[in-house]
């Protein structure tokens, strides 16, 4: 079952610690989130036939992947809806995915070869742009449709920031995004550029943010009272 961490800004939005059981809600979540981003469009090839599946059987693949681990995952629910997701990976675990042999077989027999291929050098270049090794990563994140541009994204991000907190062996948060709509939304919750890796003919946007008491103190003392 899920465990509930604790009640939040909104109301009506609780906090979740999420697990094995929430895997099917977790997936019909983030599919709907990367179906339309410019980024899995790109690895993905959405002007060929089978784009939906591929884009299903990666988010399966990597969810499977980072739950096999032990990985963090956090949820924010609205009554007994699950509305939104996001999965962490460890800063000691950096994962190379290339190194992950199981894992590359079955992204090749369900998305192919050639995604598969792009989805690894794509994976690559963000680890390039790493900080250093006390990073956390935030590799799966999405909001259901229905509940966006009501505030939960920041919701889970907040939950997702408090949790890295925690880890005394992080020092930081990555994600990134092919989105540039997105962009001032990160920028207001601290994050800075690491870089763009491009990507046919747009780029996608690495981002960092530092996690801990001094970047929060940082923040408050930037934020107009």
């Amino acid at each position: 079952m899920r465990d509930k961490q604790e009640n939040n800004n909104n109301s009506d939005a609780v906090v979740v610690r999420l697990n094995e059981t929430a895997r099917n809600e977790a997936q019909s979540i983030l599919c709907h989130a990367y179906r339309e981003d410019p980024t899995f469009q790109y690895l993905f090839d959405h002007r060929r036939a089978g784009y939906d599946q591929r884009v299903r059987a990666t988010v399966r693949e990597l969810i499977d992947l980072y739950l096999e681990l032990n990985q963090d995952a956090v949820g924010v629910m609205k009554g007994d809806t699950l509305i939104a997701v996001a999965f962490i990976g460890d800063p000691e675990l950096r994962m190379n995915l290339a190194e992950q042999l199981s894992w590359r077989i079955r992204m090749v027999l369900t998305a192919g070869f050639a995604s598969t291929r792009r989805y690894l050098d794509y994976h690559q270049k963000i680890r390039d742009l790493l900080p250093h090794p006390q990073a956390h990563q935030l590799p799966l994140m999405g909001v259901n449709p229905k509940y966006q541009n009501q505030g939960y994204g920041r919701v889970l991000l907040k939950a997702v920031e408090k949790l890295c907190e925690e880890n005394p062996r992080g020092k930081g948060l990555v994600l990134d995004t092919g989105n540039s709509r997105y962009l001032p939304f990160y920028e207001s919750e601290g994050f800075r550029s690491l870089g763009k890796i491009r990507l046919g003919d747009f780029e996608d946007h690495v981002l960092f943010r530092e996690i801990g008491s001094e970047a929060s103190d940082a923040r408050n003392e930037a934020t107009p009272h």
